[in-house]
């Protein structure tokens, strides 16, 4: 059946892009910028583009939403998993999705309830990465020469730690002004601790001994900069010993755990910093007057013990008279015992001049002249003698050696005419085999040649048949194979034509024809 005509009607006509820029105007111009309460759902952290993008919920209904990058930056409170938040910011749609969406602006806890949540998650974490460990905890020096104060200039908290550190031990202060309490107030904080930790030790500004940061009580949102990450981190980095006093007693933040040490109250940290000069006089004049009783006491009984040790001691005569007489009896002895020394040296003398006149140089030179006159002339005989012996060796073994080199030469020739008939032998035996051979292989040669002659598509090709190939150079075997303007090859006999098939078209299908008188191989 053929569909009836639609009826005419004056309603404009819409194209996507359109109605999608349209719904956007009338969604932001109907809303603008709202405040939206939600639980955050799909956070994964900020996109590779810097963007972050996640859903905010309540138990009915869920809304899109997405921080631009420059937002993200400025936040205070940056978005986590399953917090309570309150939104700020504007309602758009997104045209390639048909969604609708709140670009955020602005991001705060929903209530106390939501803060101490997300302090509790921070707290556990930053636990787990041991910022917190009571390991890493150090004392402060007992007596600092410098202090320094991060806290704000104009409140009661820095009148109240110098007031208190005048009153008991006055040192050398310095404050670096910073805000308690708003946005940059964790910035500003984490900059002032790094910032006394970078000083040089001995530079122009002196560089504190320990750091006090303080600040007086307050709300948790009041005292919220002192839980934030960063100021945590620079607390634990710092290698200056650092005292947080921040709120009243039974305030706390993450500071208190990340610091060395934690003063209930400013006035307390400042305590915690210096000792009491009075208090330190007085110990100092107790430990002189104890130092000084102690030697006292010690020197009278060192002179006690000296008294009693002298009592012991002999008298300088009995220490000196019993080496006295044993020196008497040895100068007795002295002049009887040289004496008999030097008679004992007198007959070793008289002794040795014996055996040296017998055995004096002329005494020695005479026999050996009535020695040299018993030889005579043997010598020069004996020499001539042993001379033509060893002359008459060297002859014989002469006449050896030439009669043996003769023998080794013959029997050299006698061997190399053999080797030379062999090779001579051998050569003929080699020629004839390789003429065999070569017979051998030209007559297989022959018989295969003409089997290839008989059984290879050649001869046939020779009895007028052509053989038909693709332009990839295979064998076609039925016309079905090919199509209307194909390039073949065919192969004649006696050489190759590049030819293109035609057809013409019948009622069901084509007849590829070949044309032949195209071009050459």
């Amino acid at each position: 059946m053929i569909p009836a005509a639609a009826e005419p009607t004056n309603a404009p006509e819409w194209s996507v892009s359109e109605l999608a820029g349209a719904l956007k105007r009338t969604l932001e111009d109907a809303f603008g910028h709202v405040r939206l309460r939600g639980e955050i759902s799909g956070y994964r952290g900020p996109h590779a583009s810097g963007h972050a993008y996640f859903c905010i919920k309540d138990r009915d209904a869920r809304i899109d939403a997405v921080i631009w990058k420059s937002a993200f930056g400025r936040m205070r409170f940056k978005p986590q998993e399953g917090l309570e938040v309150v939104a700020i910011g504007r309602i758009t749609t997104f045209p390639g999705k048909s969604t609708y969406q709140i670009v955020v602006e602005q991001l705060e806890p929903a209530g106390i309830g939501a803060l101490m949540a997300l302090l509790e998650e921070r707290r556990r974490r930053l636990t787990a990465e041991g910022l917190f460990a009571e390991a890493r905890k150090r004392r402060p020096p007992f007596l600092p020469r410098v202090v320094g104060v991060v806290t704000s200039p104009t409140g009661s908290v820095i009148r109240d730690i110098l007031h208190r550190l005048d009153d008991r031990f006055p040192r050398h202060v310095l404050v670096w002004p910073v805000r308690v309490q708003g946005e940059t107030c964790a910035d500003e904080v984490s900059a002032a601790i790094r910032g006394f930790n970078a000083l040089p030790a001995g530079g122009a500004v002196p560089r504190p001994d320990v750091l006090i940061v303080a600040r007086g009580g307050g709300s948790l949102e009041d005292l919220w900069g002192f839980n934030e990450e960063a100021v945590v981190r620079a607390a634990a980095d710092s290698a200056i010993p650092l005292i947080s006093a921040v709120g009243h007693e039974t305030d706390w933040t993450l500071l208190d755990h990340a610091a060395d040490l934690r003063a209930p109250t400013p006035t307390a940290a400042a305590e915690m910093a210096v000792p009491v000069r009075a208090e330190l006089a007085i110990q100092v004049g107790g430990l002189v007057r104890r130092q000084a009783e102690a030697l006292l006491r010690l020197v009278e009984s060192r002179r006690t013990e000296l008294r009693s040790a002298a009592r012991a001691l002999p008298s300088p005569e009995a220490l000196v008279g019993v080496p006295r007489q044993r020196l008497d009896l040895a100068w007795a002895k002295l002049a009887p015992g040289l004496l008999a020394n030097a008679r004992e040296h007198e007959r070793d003398l008289k002794r040795s001049a014996d055996r040296l006149a017998r055995q004096a140089p002329y005494v020695k030179l005479a026999e050996i002249r009535t020695r040299l006159a018993l030889v005579g002339d043997k010598p020069g005989h004996l020499t001539a003698r042993m001379v033509g012996e060893r002359r008459k060796t060297l002859g014989d073994l002469s006449a050896r050696l030439a009669a043996g080199r003769d023998a080794v030469l013959r029997a050299e020739k006698t061997r190399i005419e053999t080797c030379r008939e062999r090779i001579g032998g051998l050569a003929g035996r080699a020629e004839r085999a390789a003429r065999a051979a070569i017979e051998r292989n030209r007559r297989s040669l022959e018989g295969k040649s003409s089997l290839l002659a008989s059984l290879g598509y050649t001869s046939v090709l020779a009895r007028g048949y052509v053989l038909v190939r693709d332009e990839h150079d295979r064998v076609i075997h039925s016309a079905a194979e090919i199509s209307v303007g194909q390039g073949l090859t065919l192969e004649f006999a006696d050489g190759r034509r590049r030819v293109q098939a035609e057809g013409t078209r019948a009622k069901r299908r084509s007849v590829p024809l070949v044309q032949t008188n195209l071009f050459d191989n």
